[in-house]
């Protein structure tokens, strides 16, 4: 079972994604701030990290530039802060997705499968890495 790690400080949010996550076949492990998260994945090494921008303490983004230090782990922004300078920088600092609440949570889990398949080997298309 692929763990995720939820990171953002709604801790009904976090819940509901947990639950639903649970139903799709995945594992989670929640986090309310970003204190942790970094030695969390290097330990635990989740399949992918879901990051919320504003929580208390460390932001989102200083969580995301700490991880970049440290880990290739797949991250995607879910955060309220969806304007386009907001969407850049997340993705600039190295996030490799970013969705903007409010969401759907089945898109949710479509970007964080379609991030999945890039990183598993195997998915390639033959023709595109063939000349």
């Amino acid at each position: 079972m692929k763990l995720l790690f939820l990171v953002d400080d709604d801790a009904k949010l976090r819940w509901l994604l947990a639950k639903f996550f649970e139903d799709n076949g995945f594992e989670t492990c929640e986090f309310s701030s970003g204190a942790g998260v970094v030695e969390a994945v290097l330990v635990r090494r989740p399949a992918a990290v879901i990051l919320d921008i504003m929580m208390p303490g460390e932001s989102g983004l200083q969580v995301l530039q700490r991880l970049r230090q440290e880990s290739t782990v797949p991250v995607i922004m879910l955060t309220a802060k969806g304007e386009d300078e907001d969407r850049i920088t997340g993705l600039e600092l190295g996030a490799d997705d970013y969705l903007p609440k409010p969401f759907n949570p089945r898109e949710l889990l479509a970007r964080i499968n379609a991030v999945l398949r890039r990183l598993t080997p195997g998915n390639q298309d033959p023709e595109a890495t063939t000349g």
